[in-house]
């Protein structure tokens, strides 16, 4: 026997209010708190005043952001998801998924970069509360690259078509990892879509570098990048930095 007729919609909701969805992440925010992270958003972070309030608490909307990302979301209806069952009685200053949506879509490039210094901080502290760089005291290496991310729309800001065709926003990365331990993001740059790969590279591979080194990277360092990173002002930011000529070029660009 089977049926003879499809369902039109299915849809699930978890609304038991005595029941708990991401209960792993009581412990990430706890120790989120712990490295300071809320503080630092309150310090770095700053937006204009504004009759609906989209730039007020920046800290509580931020780590909403945060825990919703470490729940697995990845659109903003999905930030919903920390207000579901009993979430409410584990977290307080939850945000809902619009008032995060007019909150990001506030941010300027400058805001941007206020997220930077708030990364730059938390990293390190997040390193002295956990073993996130093991093996680094002997041997680190550093990956620098960049990325195309499409966005859609006219309005986005810097927005524009670069080496892949793609219309969207550059983005460098600085990868810090050992031996021992996986990949951690430690620098990131927001460019427009027409940037060359190298353009501000020396600057971002200090900034990196500086970042790998206040996590504990006393060890050897290593720089990884394609040829489109090797250029003497890219050497030149690493010397100064008294950092000594090891370098392994990728080919992967050429």
């Amino acid at each position: 026997m089977q049926s003879s007729h499809a369902a039109a919609a299915v849809s699930s909701a978890f609304d038991d209010p005595n029941l708990i969805a991401y209960g792993g992440l009581e412990p990430v925010v706890r120790l989120a708190e712990r490295c300071g992270l809320p503080a630092l958003v309150g310090e770095h972070v700053g937006l204009p005043a504004s009759k609906d309030g989209t730039g007020a608490f920046p800290a509580a909307k931020l780590m909403s952001l945060v825990g919703s990302m470490a729940a697995g979301a990845d659109s903003i209806d999905d930030m919903d998801r920390l207000r579901h069952g009993a979430m409410g009685r584990l977290f307080s200053g939850v945000r809902a998924p619009s008032t995060l949506g007019s909150f990001l879509r506030s941010f300027t490039h400058g805001h941007v970069k206020q997220l930077h210094a708030v990364a730059r901080r938390f990293l390190p502290e997040l390193a002295r509360h956990t073993p996130l760089l093991p093996g680094a005291d002997q041997a680190a290496y550093v990956d620098i690259d960049d990325t195309i991310r499409r966005t859609h729309g006219y309005a986005k800001q810097g927005a524009g078509y670069g080496y892949s065709k793609v219309k969207g926003l550059n983005a460098l990365l600085g990868v810090v990892s050992t031996p021992l331990s996986a990949p951690v993001i430690a620098a990131t740059r927001l460019r427009k879509g027409p940037s060359n790969s190298a353009r501000g590279a020396a600057a971002f591979v200090a900034e990196t570098i500086r970042t790998a080194r206040a996590c504990g990277a006393s060890g050897l360092l290593v720089l990884r990048a394609d040829s489109a990173f090797y250029g003497a002002d890219v050497i030149n930011a690493c010397r100064a930095l008294g950092e000594p000529p090891r370098f392994e070029w990728r080919l992967d660009s050429v």
